[in-house]
């Protein structure tokens, strides 16, 4: 037998064998694909949560702070406006519950984001206007 020939038979039997094994690459394909979908929905729902954070910190997309709506006062008028203002009862349970736990008053104020004289207005009359 010449070289040639036993290459031809050669060659027609690998291409019969290939018909017979198993094609491994449609399922790699198939993995790639849902790994690029399974990508896909989970950057769709980190944008969705990053949207809603940018709404409640009132950023703009292009992450530049909105100008405020209300005139900007000064600590004294804010001071003196505070305590006519009504306070979360949320808050008011927790300057309750954080006074009766023994934290100074400067403290509860830190804390709950409260003037010093909103946390004693509600530690005197116990949370009520």
């Amino acid at each position: 037998m010449e070289l040639s020939t036993l290459l031809i038979i050669i060659g027609i039997i690998c291409i019969i064998a290939s018909f017979f094994l198993k094609d491994t690459s449609k399922k790699l394909e198939r993995d790639v694909e849902e790994l690029s979908l399974q990508f896909y929905q989970e950057t769709n729902g980190i944008k969705r949560r990053l949207k809603v954070i940018e709404e409640e910190l009132l950023l703009e997309p292009s992450f530049k702070v909105k100008p405020a709506t209300k005139p900007i006062t000064t600590k004294s008028e804010n001071v003196l406006k505070q305590p006519n203002k009504p306070v979360n009862q949320i808050l008011v349970r927790q300057v309750i519950e954080l006074n009766k736990q023994g934290y100074p008053i400067s403290e509860i104020s830190k804390m709950s984001t409260l003037s010093e004289e909103q946390v004693l207005h509600i530690l005197n009359h116990g949370g009520q206007s």
